[in-house]
Protein backbone atom coordinates (compact mmCIF):
# COMPACT_ATOMS: atom_id res chain seq x y z
CA UNK A 1 0.00 0.00 0.00
CA UNK A 2 3.22 1.86 -0.12
CA UNK A 3 4.01 3.89 -3.31
CA UNK A 4 7.43 5.46 -3.66
CA UNK A 5 7.41 5.65 0.11
CA UNK A 6 4.54 7.74 0.08
CA UNK A 7 1.62 6.47 2.16
CA UNK A 8 -1.88 8.00 0.41
CA UNK A 9 -4.36 9.67 2.82
CA UNK A 10 -6.78 7.14 2.24
CA UNK A 11 -4.21 4.34 3.03
CA UNK A 12 -2.85 6.12 6.11
CA UNK A 13 -7.39 6.20 7.09
CA UNK A 14 -7.37 2.67 6.32
CA UNK A 15 -4.03 1.18 8.34
CA UNK A 16 -5.55 3.57 10.97
CA UNK A 17 -8.60 1.80 10.84
CA UNK A 18 -6.95 -1.68 11.13
CA UNK A 19 -4.70 -0.28 14.27
CA UNK A 20 -8.09 0.78 16.13
CA UNK A 21 -9.93 -2.45 15.25
CA UNK A 22 -6.83 -4.83 16.36
CA UNK A 23 -6.73 -2.74 19.74
CA UNK A 24 -10.50 -3.58 20.22
CA UNK A 25 -9.53 -6.97 20.04
CA UNK A 26 -11.10 -7.53 16.27
CA UNK A 27 -8.58 -10.32 14.22
CA UNK A 28 -8.79 -11.43 11.39
CA UNK A 29 -7.01 -10.85 7.93
CA UNK A 30 -10.48 -11.78 5.56
CA UNK A 31 -12.27 -9.26 7.39
CA UNK A 32 -9.82 -6.27 6.50
CA UNK A 33 -9.22 -7.63 2.78
CA UNK A 34 -12.86 -7.62 2.53
CA UNK A 35 -13.35 -4.17 3.95
CA UNK A 36 -10.62 -3.07 1.68
CA UNK A 37 -12.65 -3.98 -1.31
CA UNK A 38 -15.78 -2.71 -0.19
CA UNK A 39 -15.21 1.42 -0.04
CA UNK A 40 -17.33 2.55 2.66
CA UNK A 41 -17.81 6.40 0.50
CA UNK A 42 -19.72 4.58 -1.84
CA UNK A 43 -22.48 4.07 0.58
CA UNK A 44 -23.13 7.16 1.75
CA UNK A 45 -23.56 10.73 1.04
CA UNK A 46 -20.69 12.46 -0.49
CA UNK A 47 -21.50 15.23 2.05
CA UNK A 48 -20.17 12.51 4.75
CA UNK A 49 -17.33 11.10 2.72
CA UNK A 50 -14.64 12.29 5.13
CA UNK A 51 -16.61 10.49 7.81
CA UNK A 52 -16.30 6.95 5.77
CA UNK A 53 -13.66 4.93 7.96
CA UNK A 54 -14.61 6.89 11.26
CA UNK A 55 -16.15 5.49 14.37
CA UNK A 56 -19.25 7.20 13.67
CA UNK A 57 -23.12 6.98 12.80
CA UNK A 58 -23.96 8.30 9.99
CA UNK A 59 -27.26 9.45 8.37
CA UNK A 60 -28.46 7.82 5.13
CA UNK A 61 -32.30 8.40 4.09
CA UNK A 62 -35.96 7.39 4.79
CA UNK A 63 -34.21 8.53 8.70
CA UNK A 64 -31.97 5.63 8.89
CA UNK A 65 -28.71 5.54 9.56
CA UNK A 66 -24.97 3.25 9.10
CA UNK A 67 -24.13 2.10 12.00
CA UNK A 68 -20.53 2.38 13.92
CA UNK A 69 -17.98 1.10 11.81
CA UNK A 70 -16.29 -0.50 14.35
CA UNK A 71 -19.48 -1.83 15.68
CA UNK A 72 -20.30 -3.41 12.43
CA UNK A 73 -16.76 -5.04 12.13
CA UNK A 74 -16.74 -6.54 15.27
CA UNK A 75 -19.90 -8.25 14.64
CA UNK A 76 -19.15 -9.48 10.92
CA UNK A 77 -15.97 -10.76 12.78
CA UNK A 78 -17.58 -12.67 15.39
CA UNK A 79 -19.62 -14.35 12.98
CA UNK A 80 -16.71 -16.23 11.47
CA UNK A 81 -18.15 -16.33 7.93
CA UNK A 82 -17.21 -18.56 5.43
CA UNK A 83 -17.43 -19.37 1.79
CA UNK A 84 -19.78 -22.27 2.41
CA UNK A 85 -22.25 -20.41 4.57
CA UNK A 86 -25.36 -18.63 3.55
CA UNK A 87 -26.34 -15.67 5.48
CA UNK A 88 -29.28 -13.85 6.17
CA UNK A 89 -29.67 -10.15 7.27
CA UNK A 90 -32.28 -8.08 8.04
CA UNK A 91 -31.95 -4.38 8.09
CA UNK A 92 -29.95 -3.80 4.59
CA UNK A 93 -29.69 -0.16 4.96
CA UNK A 94 -27.00 1.47 2.74
CA UNK A 95 -25.86 -2.22 1.34
CA UNK A 96 -21.83 -1.73 3.29
CA UNK A 97 -22.39 -4.94 6.04
CA UNK A 98 -24.03 -7.23 3.07
CA UNK A 99 -21.32 -5.98 0.53
CA UNK A 100 -18.76 -7.09 2.90
CA UNK A 101 -20.33 -10.27 3.92
CA UNK A 102 -20.46 -11.36 0.14
CA UNK A 103 -16.75 -11.09 -0.09
CA UNK A 104 -16.62 -13.56 3.16
CA UNK A 105 -19.70 -15.93 2.34
CA UNK A 106 -20.99 -17.80 -0.23
CA UNK A 107 -24.54 -16.51 -0.64
CA UNK A 108 -26.15 -13.44 1.52
CA UNK A 109 -30.04 -12.83 1.12
CA UNK A 110 -30.67 -8.85 2.93
CA UNK A 111 -34.04 -7.60 3.62
CA UNK A 112 -35.19 -3.98 3.46
CA UNK A 113 -38.27 -2.27 4.58
CA UNK A 114 -37.62 1.31 2.67
CA UNK A 115 -37.75 0.63 -1.23
CA UNK A 116 -35.52 3.84 -1.55
CA UNK A 117 -33.04 1.73 0.63
CA UNK A 118 -33.74 -1.17 -1.24
CA UNK A 119 -33.43 0.28 -4.62
CA UNK A 120 -29.72 2.50 -3.68
CA UNK A 121 -28.17 -0.88 -2.62
CA UNK A 122 -28.86 -2.95 -5.37
CA UNK A 123 -27.52 -0.34 -7.64
CA UNK A 124 -24.54 -0.84 -5.74
CA UNK A 125 -24.37 -4.10 -5.39
CA UNK A 126 -24.47 -4.42 -9.23
CA UNK A 127 -21.92 -1.79 -9.62
CA UNK A 128 -19.54 -3.37 -7.19
CA UNK A 129 -20.08 -6.88 -9.02
CA UNK A 130 -21.42 -8.83 -6.27
CA UNK A 131 -23.84 -11.70 -7.68
CA UNK A 132 -24.28 -13.65 -4.74
CA UNK A 133 -26.24 -11.21 -3.28
CA UNK A 134 -30.54 -11.81 -2.90
CA UNK A 135 -31.85 -8.27 -2.28
CA UNK A 136 -35.84 -8.58 -1.29
CA UNK A 137 -37.91 -5.43 0.10
CA UNK A 138 -40.48 -6.98 2.41
CA UNK A 139 -41.44 -6.98 6.43
CA UNK A 140 -38.33 -8.91 7.44
CA UNK A 141 -39.81 -8.58 11.34
CA UNK A 142 -41.87 -11.60 10.70
CA UNK A 143 -39.47 -13.64 9.45
CA UNK A 144 -40.98 -15.58 6.86
CA UNK A 145 -37.86 -15.02 4.04
CA UNK A 146 -37.50 -18.11 2.62
CA UNK A 147 -33.97 -19.69 1.08
CA UNK A 148 -33.19 -21.02 4.58
CA UNK A 149 -31.85 -23.07 6.59
CA UNK A 150 -29.13 -19.96 7.26
CA UNK A 151 -25.70 -20.89 8.59
CA UNK A 152 -25.46 -17.21 9.52
CA UNK A 153 -28.06 -14.33 10.65
CA UNK A 154 -27.53 -11.03 11.41
CA UNK A 155 -30.54 -8.91 12.77
CA UNK A 156 -29.91 -5.15 12.77
CA UNK A 157 -33.18 -3.77 14.38
CA UNK A 158 -33.60 -4.23 18.04
CA UNK A 159 -35.75 -7.24 19.20
CA UNK A 160 -37.79 -6.73 22.36
CA UNK A 161 -36.96 -10.83 23.33
CA UNK A 162 -34.76 -13.24 21.79
CA UNK A 163 -36.35 -13.38 18.16
CA UNK A 164 -37.21 -17.31 18.36
CA UNK A 165 -38.75 -16.72 14.71
CA UNK A 166 -34.81 -16.39 13.54
CA UNK A 167 -33.36 -18.70 15.75
CA UNK A 168 -35.82 -21.28 14.25
CA UNK A 169 -34.07 -20.68 10.65
CA UNK A 170 -30.80 -21.37 11.51
CA UNK A 171 -28.88 -24.81 10.41
CA UNK A 172 -27.08 -27.10 12.68
CA UNK A 173 -24.01 -25.05 14.12
CA UNK A 174 -25.38 -21.82 13.10
CA UNK A 175 -25.02 -18.72 14.71
CA UNK A 176 -27.40 -15.60 14.85
CA UNK A 177 -26.30 -12.11 16.12
CA UNK A 178 -29.25 -9.44 16.97
CA UNK A 179 -30.05 -6.69 19.64
CA UNK A 180 -31.90 -7.88 22.49
CA UNK A 181 -33.82 -5.25 24.58
CA UNK A 182 -36.36 -2.65 24.32
CA UNK A 183 -36.88 -0.35 21.20
CA UNK A 184 -36.64 2.87 23.85
CA UNK A 185 -33.46 2.20 25.74
CA UNK A 186 -30.21 0.41 24.97
CA UNK A 187 -29.94 -3.26 24.15
CA UNK A 188 -27.28 -5.77 24.57
CA UNK A 189 -25.82 -7.70 21.70
CA UNK A 190 -26.13 -11.23 21.67
CA UNK A 191 -25.05 -13.74 20.16
CA UNK A 192 -26.89 -17.21 19.83
CA UNK A 193 -25.06 -20.15 18.87
CA UNK A 194 -26.78 -23.54 17.41
CA UNK A 195 -25.65 -26.40 18.95
CA UNK A 196 -27.84 -29.74 18.43
CA UNK A 197 -31.12 -29.13 19.59
CA UNK A 198 -30.08 -25.76 22.15
CA UNK A 199 -29.20 -22.45 21.51
CA UNK A 200 -25.70 -20.96 23.32
CA UNK A 201 -25.69 -17.51 24.60
CA UNK A 202 -22.84 -15.14 24.53
CA UNK A 203 -23.35 -11.56 25.32
CA UNK A 204 -20.98 -9.46 23.26
CA UNK A 205 -21.44 -5.54 24.26
CA UNK A 206 -24.11 -2.58 24.61
CA UNK A 207 -25.54 -0.62 21.57
CA UNK A 208 -28.75 1.31 20.97
CA UNK A 209 -30.05 0.72 17.44
CA UNK A 210 -34.10 1.05 16.64
CA UNK A 211 -36.87 -1.78 17.02
CA UNK A 212 -37.90 -3.22 14.26
CA UNK A 213 -41.27 -1.59 12.57
CA UNK A 214 -43.37 -3.85 11.02
CA UNK A 215 -45.00 -3.85 7.23
CA UNK A 216 -42.77 -2.53 3.78
CA UNK A 217 -42.65 1.42 3.37
CA UNK A 218 -43.19 1.54 -0.41
CA UNK A 219 -43.15 5.22 -0.67
CA UNK A 220 -39.86 5.77 1.06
Amino acid sequence: MVRDGQVTAGEEAFLSLVLRLRAKGVEGSKVFAALEKTPRQQFIAPAYAPLALGNCVIPIPCGEYIERLDEQIALLSALQLEPKHRVLEIGTGSGFTAALMAHLAGRVTTVERYKTLYDEARQRFRVLGLDNIISRQMDGAQGAVGGGPFDRIMLWPACDEEPQVFMDMLASGGMLIAPVGAGDGPQTMVCFEKKGSHFERTDLFSVRYQPFLDGVAAAL
